[in-house]
């Protein structure tokens, strides 16, 4: 839940028109969405104070109002929520509510670590193969056995997603149609279980890495767009989001 508390409770409970400066019409929330299904709260213990409380009156009474007003809705859903902070040392340091832990907290799955379950990782690396390779059109489908040996010899720090990660930049990178030791990161191909210490995180790295295919394949094209695309093997529209993404001019 990377966002502002404003931005963010407006995300899950909606608001209605001339709620707040820019509110020119009624959104309707995730919450409200998902009526009759399931809402995943991911990272719930970076939650502020002030969401805790809204969150705490939905769960008790399964309604609530969108911001800026003041009819209650109803709602039918099954709450999931997740976190790697230690909720029980926040709620005795009062960084999380008491009420709302114990509400939540109804059947609890404490999931170990990626190097906990190495076993996880070639299924794990498949599928994000696969997800990968689809969006972007590719036709890198496998991983080869050293490839393979490397990943799961690996720590991850970064736990399932540091692997997506890695997996995302070993297509975008890659020629296929197997992902090589050669399209792995150095500190994995090099066997390191402790990555070495770095003055960017690791999507900053990972978006340079894309940054700079891009614009080698742009200066080759004479900044012909469509042209980069096919020279980079990718759909001309995702290369369009890339570009707006990673704020190439």
């Amino acid at each position: 839940m990377g966002l502002s508390k404003e931005l963010l409770e407006s995300e899950l409970f909606g608001h209605e028109q001339g709620a707040f400066t820019g509110a020119h019409r009624r959104k309707t929330g995730k919450i409200e969405l998902a009526h009759g299904g399931t809402i995943f709260f991911d990272e719930i213990g970076d939650v502020s104070q002030e969401l805790q409380a809204k969150l705490l009156r939905f769960l008790q009474e399964r309604e609530f109002e969108r911001v800026g007003g003041v009819t209650p809705i109803s709602v039918d859903v099954r709450i999931i929520a997740a976190t790697n902070r230690n909720l029980e040392r926040f709620v005795k340091e009062g960084r999380f509510r008491t009420d709302l832990y114990y509400r939540l907290n109804v059947v609890a799955i404490h999931l170990p670590p990626l190097r906990e379950r190495r076993k996880d990782i070639p299924v794990l690396s498949q599928y994000f193969l696969r997800k990968h390779s689809a969006a972007i059109k590719t036709n890198i489908t496998g991983i080869s056995e050293e490839a393979r040996r490397k990943l799961e010899a690996y720590d991850w720090p970064g736990n399932v997603r540091e692997l997506a990660n890695v997996i995302e930049r070993a297509v975008v990178l890659g020629s296929g149609p197997t992902v090589t030791l050669e399209d792995l990161p150095g500190r994995i191909a090099a066997g390191r279980t402790t990555p070495a210490p770095a003055s960017q995180s690791y999507r900053e790295g990972l978006n340079a890495a894309r940054k700079e295919l891009i614009l080698k394949a742009l200066a080759t094209t004479r900044g012909n767009r469509s042209a980069a695309a096919k020279i980079l093997g990718l759909e001309a529209k995702y290369l369009f989001k890339l570009i707006k993404s990673l704020e190439i001019e």
